[in-house]
């Protein structure tokens, strides 16, 4: 899906264009946004601006999905988008963006903020897996690359049961905040035949070494994801691996 595989987690009102292009240099991927696209999720974005959150809250959100795409045509990375929506009409509308610059549309089953939530957002559709089926699946049929973004520790959440359905219902890729339970990375593994992608606390060899033993494809890096020096030695430590599984 991308190489090297180390991506950029989206983090929300900071993770751009220019942000993934300064950091094109040490990763394969960088998942932009996350950003609203739809009324109802535009205002628990303006809710969440109010209480000094930093959020996306352009004009026109499918025009800035495109705008961001477009930036990074001549850029070496492959660029992603995580969407948040009430419904699964705009992340269609996104997810035909996303494939027309070749870029993974990511559904955000993951941010967990109040505001979010009520409008049916974020790990909202971790709970509702009929709604989040209809978000892949809408995404899916407009023939763009799916990731859902999910995170780990959710009440009454299994994470193997929504690997498999997110998987049936045509992603490609399942991007999962461990949340302080890194094992839970092989639950998903074993679950799916997924490309996963593993997130949280990814500093240094030791916390590669442990995802990828999980049996990770990937790792991403949120807040660090603007330190180049974080970002050189996941890449130097990827690249010793992947040196040692050629040799």
């Amino acid at each position: 899906m991308f190489e090297p595989r180390l991506a950029l987690a989206s983090l929300s009102g900071r993770s751009d264009a220019a942000w993934a292009s300064a950091a094109s240099e040490h990763a394969g991927a960088a998942f932009l946004g996350g950003i609203a696209l739809d009324e109802p999720s535009r205002e628990a974005a303006r809710a969440l601006v109010a209480r000094d959150r930093d959020e996306f809250l352009p004009a026109d959100p499918i025009a800035f999905v495109d705008d961001q795409l477009s930036a990074l045509s001549e850029t070496p990375i492959r660029a992603g988008f995580n969407l948040r929506s009430s419904s699964p009409e705009p992340i269609a509308t996104a997810a035909a963006v996303c494939r027309a610059h070749g870029a993974i549309c990511e559904i955000n089953a993951h941010c967990r903020q109040e505001e979010l939530c009520a409008v049916g957002c974020g790990e909202t559709l971790l709970r509702e897996s009929d709604r989040l089926r209809e978000y892949v699946c809408a995404a899916d049929a407009e023939g763009a690359t799916v990731s859902v973004k999910v995170r780990a520790e959710v009440d009454g959440v299994n994470l193997a049961e929504t690997a498999r359905l997110v998987e049936r219902a045509g992603a490609d890729a399942i991007h999962v905040d461990a949340m302080d339970s890194e094992e839970v990375i092989r639950t998903v593994t074993d679950a799916a035949d997924l490309f996963v992608i593993a997130n949280n606390e990814v500093r240094d060899a030791a916390s590669v070494r442990e995802y990828l033993a999980y049996g990770a494809d990937a790792v991403s890096v949120g807040r660090p994801s603007d330190d180049p020096r974080v970002l050189a030695r996941i890449r130097e430590v990827l690249d010793r691996l992947s040196r040692e599984a050629h040799a």
